[in-house]
């Protein structure tokens, strides 16, 4: 049991890195589609589609934080603990990349018909970004209670 326990404390390390990378790859995939599309019915603009078509992929820099926040030695009495923070955590960052992938492509569709709308078009992913950083900092903040060996 004991080392069942360790063995998923280094699921938990290495999974919300891996979930939040996995997140910002489907969402920067998502909307990087939609940015290609627009190229070929707009005149101009193109850097704004392709830049905020990036937006997602800070879910894998907040994983990455938190991976090295929860990166100790795993013991019996912190395996646990680390397991629900890194798994929790690494799936509300995955949600997160690809529900913001969704909005950043919206943004675009929306925006090749009516460019003045691009702006305000965005607000949506950036809610979206909101709860990715609420993940990650009540991650952060949790990790720092976690008893160390």
């Amino acid at each position: 049991m004991e080392s069942l326990i360790i063995l998923l404390g280094w699921v938990g390390i290495f999974g919300v890195m891996a979930l939040g990378s996995i997140g910002s790859i489907i969402g920067c995939g998502i909307a990087g589609q939609a940015a290609i599309g627009a190229l070929s019915e707009v005149d101009g603009g193109y850097g704004k589609y392709i830049g905020v078509s990036a937006m997602p992929s800070t879910e894998i820099i907040f994983g990455i934080v938190i991976m090295f926040t929860l990166n100790q030695v795993v013991t019996v009495h912190n395996g646990g603990a680390i397991f629900a923070i890194g798994i929790l955590a690494g799936i509300g960052l995955l949600y997160c990349g690809i529900w913001q992938g969704r909005c950043v492509a919206s943004c675009i569709a929306a925006s090749k018909d009516k460019p003045e709308i691009f702006g305000l078009s965005l607000a949506p992913a950036a809610i979206v970004e909101g709860y990715a950083v609420f993940v990650f900092v009540f991650a952060l903040v949790l990790a720092g209670s976690i008893p160390k060996a």
